[in-house]
């Protein structure tokens, strides 16, 4: 059947190696890219809200070790623990940040902000990112943690609308940071529901097929 087919697809460890490396590089490059906000942050902020400036590439991050994990299970029970908390975040963070991207890039050329080659790059790649999580979240054993991930996505909502470490927005976007801000915390919530709408039941988590 076309699904069981699928299913042997995105299990097999040559796919999850191929999405592990993908991921991987996106994530590197993900920090390059805040690497001005980063160093903009580190000289005029707290260095506490350093790990809350780079959104997406944390998001592709926790993939990208969920990815690792599902080649490699780990077989404590601490580890077990361990994975289902980065399945978890991996998931909602992917999905509430690819698509997050792109609203805010497609907003921006709404206005009138001019949308080069990188922008669709971008959109394409975000999303990806929340396609992929939604794929591999049936693999995943994290239901038990999502709640463990919402908070910790709507803590990251706070420091950085708060704070004001929010991704920098295209500057036809800076008078509508309030609209930006409930945006982010609605897809929050979109994104956990969504999690947990697309996971396996509380199981033992699944290794990928050789």
């Amino acid at each position: 059947m076309p699904g069981q087919w699928l299913d042997r697809l995105f299990r097999d460890r040559k796919i999850i190696w191929l999405l592990f490396i993908v991921n991987l590089l996106g994530t590197v490059y993900g920090y390059m890219w805040y690497g001005n906000q980063l160093q903009f942050t580190a000289e005029t902020e707290p260095l506490w809200l350093l790990p809350f400036v780079p959104d997406s590439p944390t998001a592709s991050l926790f993939f990208t070790l969920a990815l690792l994990l599902l080649l490699y299970p780990p077989r404590s029970l601490t580890g077990t623990l361990t994975r289902q908390l980065i399945e978890a975040l991996a998931v909602v963070t992917s999905v509430k940040y690819g698509i997050w991207a792109v609203g805010i890039i497609v907003a921006g050329g709404y206005q009138g902000d001019s949308i080069t080659w990188k922008d669709w790059m971008l959109m394409i790649s975000h999303t990806g990112m929340a396609v992929e999580a939604l794929i591999y979240a049936r693999f995943f054993s994290f239901r038990r943690m999502i709640p463990v991930a919402l908070l910790w996505a709507f803590a990251n909502d706070m420091v950085d609308y708060s704070q004001g470490v929010y991704p920098w927005l295209p500057s036809v976007l800076d008078d509508d940071l309030e609209a930006v801000q409930y945006f982010t915390m609605g897809l929050t919530l979109l994104s956990t529901a969504a999690a947990w709408l697309f996971s396996g039941r509380t199981r033992r988590p699944a290794a990928a097929k050789r």
